[in-house]
């Protein structure tokens, strides 16, 4: 396989540090089995393209999964799941509707408007969610008839990957994005999954938090997994 490496750049999350990142050669076609490959190893997927940081100076951004068979649900968790009691879910084939359009440029405009995927363009959420149909699946959630949320959601033999997840600002008090990763561990739980791969998690963002309440968690470090244990 032929890789590449972007030039040195401000990074995204530490703002006193560059980052650069690895990509597979985009001619390369990838298939299921060699993205599960790349994924062991710590790559993720964004729409065709797959890459993994590799700062020279820096390694704070570690490849995070669930240890989905020994979770059990902090009492938060346990608050998020009894308010969405009420929700439908279903999963269905990856494909496009203009209704994902919709929600997910309402999504980008009302939370994330100081983002790099602001303002939200349509060819791009294509690219980016839609257009790989051949990795996993759309996880959809239903009050009634009224679309809450969608999570894309690639599928491994030993585990499922939580691609991006967006939703209706107007059900934020239901926690959307914490329900969505609550959801698909169920999903791993019935399917007999031994991992939910949750992205990359630096432990000094306040933001990436969330992912290691997620526990028990592994981390990819040191080019092998290994079970984060975290201090205080």
């Amino acid at each position: 396989m032929r890789f590449f490496k972007t030039s040195p750049h401000d990074c995204s999350y530490l703002g006193d540090r560059e980052a650069s990142t690895v990509f597979v050669d985009p001619a390369v076609a990838v298939p299921p089995e060699l993205y599960e490959k790349l994924n062991l190893i710590g790559f993720r997927r964004s729409g065709g393209h797959f890459y993994r940081p590799d700062c020279r100076a820096c390694r704070k951004c570690q490849s995070l999964r669930v240890v989905v068979q020994e979770f059990q649900p902090r009492r938060r968790h346990r608050r998020v799941l009894k308010r969405a009691t009420h929700l439908r879910w279903q999963a269905v084939p990856v494909h496009y509707e203009e209704r994902y359009w919709t929600l997910y440029a309402c999504y980008i405009e009302q939370r994330h408007g100081a983002g790099d995927m602001y303002p939200p363009n349509q060819e791009d959420f294509y690219r980016f969610l839609l257009q790989q149909t051949q990795y996993g699946f759309l996880l959809e959630a239903w009050d009634g008839d009224y679309l809450v949320l969608v999570a894309v959601v690639d599928r491994f033999t030993t585990s499922l990957s939580a691609v991006y997840t967006f939703f209706d600002p107007d059900f934020a008090d239901l926690s959307p994005g914490t329900l969505a990763i609550l959801r698909q561990i169920e999903i791993c739980q019935e399917l007999d999954l031994p991992y939910l791969y949750l992205g990359y998690w630096i432990d000094s963002v306040p933001n990436m938090n969330y992912k290691a309440d997620f526990a028990p968690a592994e981390v990819y470090r040191n080019e092998h997994w290994q079970r984060l244990i975290r201090q205080g």
